[in-house]
């Protein structure tokens, strides 16, 4: 259950993205700023997880590290606690926030009042539904977004409240590819 938990918080915090609302083309780096499943702040978790990670490329060889590092470094992961995430032309022009990883579940409604946006969303995906509702401010450069929902599957029901912070690092994405890109390999495989 702790590793379910964990791999939802994780999936959750890289997967809400503002668009439409100052998301621009380029590098952004997401570090999240609270997490909680079911009640339970998953900080302490996450810490834990990320301290073993570091403990396992540490014990590999210079080459192993290496390798993992760049593969880490091509899909946007990043030190601990953080990821980066390239966000195409395509992304970036897109009025609405992408909810789940898949693109899938689009935002029944969506709002925009200033520099801020909300959206609900209730949405049924591979046996998942996810119900919920978020809100993003963007300020400059930056974008903090936030995100209550409800996922219901075959394991059953789980409450989640995130947090996160986008920072725009720039138009280059050194070596990261495109979230989008990213998810069309994904589905070919």
């Amino acid at each position: 259950m702790k590793k379910l938990s964990l791999l939802i918080l994780i999936t959750l915090s890289s997967t809400v993205l503002a668009q439409g609302s100052g998301l621009k083309q380029g590098l952004w780096e997401i570090k999240p700023i609270k997490q909680i499943m079911d009640g339970k702040d998953m900080a302490a978790q996450m810490a834990s997880a990320q301290a073993k990670m570091q403990q396992a490329m540490a014990n590999m060889s210079p080459e192993q590290r290496q390798q993992m590092q760049a593969m880490m470094a091509q899909h946007g992961s990043t030190a601990p606690g953080s990821a980066r995430i390239c966000v195409s032309a395509a992304m970036a022009a897109k009025d609405k926030p992408v909810v789940d990883s898949e693109g899938r579940c689009e935002p029944a409604k969506v709002s925009r009042s200033g520099n801020k946006s909300s959206f609900e969303f209730n949405c049924s995906t591979k046996g998942r539904t996810m119900v919920g509702k978020g809100e993003s401010t963007t300020n400059g450069d930056s974008v903090t977004t936030s995100v209550d929902m409800t996922m219901t599957d075959a394991r059953g029901s789980h409450t989640m409240q995130s947090e996160m912070l986008m920072t725009y690092l720039g138009s280059d994405c050194q070596g990261v590819k495109p979230a989008d890109q990213l998810l069309k390999e994904a589905k070919g495989h």
